[in-house]
């Protein structure tokens, strides 16, 4: 059953404000036997897994791991909501600048996905989409982790680890992305067999993606303002 299941476990048991002594009595157990379960020191049956996740109203499939939602479905695509679906209530309170970078950010990713759309390949799009999913994975762990009462059994990654661990999958990844751009490919990896569909020029993105290619060409010119700052160039 493994690690995830006592990580769950105990998200659950602290999600609705129980000692282990209480949830362990509601689900007719010792306490010492749900410390074993969280801990992953002992695996319980499946009669017990039922039981709990009647018990924290979630899936089988969610205890043990095999789906992000709690509901245990696998999300498509289509089931996703837009970026701006949140409505008023995602604004952000008093500041221009967090819903502009934002924008941008989000305006930009449109052309970045069309580029890899042209690219055609299936493994580059997986790992621009690595990339860039662990770096909003590393930003929201460390907003998370900047209310000490959060538990931390949200993740599998340790606390003290996931930061390290995350840079060098990042690492990674762009290693592989960098050798497409020089025209190889890391050890194991296909290259890309036809890089003239990413042949592209500032005028062609403000055409073909008229409503995006402002926020892309402004996100650029950002972020290189920002790296000469940071290292100290002129």
């Amino acid at each position: 059953m493994g690690t995830n299941f006592g990580r769950v476990l105990a998200l659950l048991r602290k999600e609705k404000g129980i000692s282990q002594k209480e949830a362990a009595a509601d689900l007719g157990i010792s306490q010492a036997l749900l410390s074993h379960y969280e801990k992953g020191v002992r695996e319980c049956g499946l009669e017990f897994v039922v039981k709990t996740a009647e018990y924290y109203h979630v899936s089988c499939d969610y205890l043990l791991g095999r789906s992000a939602e709690r509901t245990g479905s696998i999300l498509n695509a289509e089931d996703l909501p837009e970026p701006e679906s949140g409505g008023k209530d995602n604004r952000f309170q008093g500041s221009l600048l967090p819903a502009l970078n934002k924008k941008l950010i989000a305006n930009s990713l449109n052309v970045v996905y069309g580029l890899l759309s042209r690219a055609g390949s299936r493994e580059l799009t997986t790992e621009a989409s690595n990339y860039l999913s662990l770096a909003v994975y590393k930003v929201y762990r460390y907003l998370y982790c900047m209310h000490a009462k959060n538990p931390q059994d949200a993740f599998e990654l340790e606390k003290g680890a996931f930061a390290d661990k995350v840079a060098a999958a990042m690492q990674l990844e762009e290693l592989r992305l960098r050798a497409r751009a020089a025209g190889s490919a890391a050890e194991g990896e296909t290259p890309l067999q036809d890089s003239a569909a990413l042949a592209v020029t500032p005028e062609q993105l403000y055409r073909e993606y008229p409503l995006f290619a402002g926020s892309l060409m402004n996100l650029v010119k950002n972020a290189e303002e920002d790296v000469r700052l940071k290292l100290g160039e002129k």
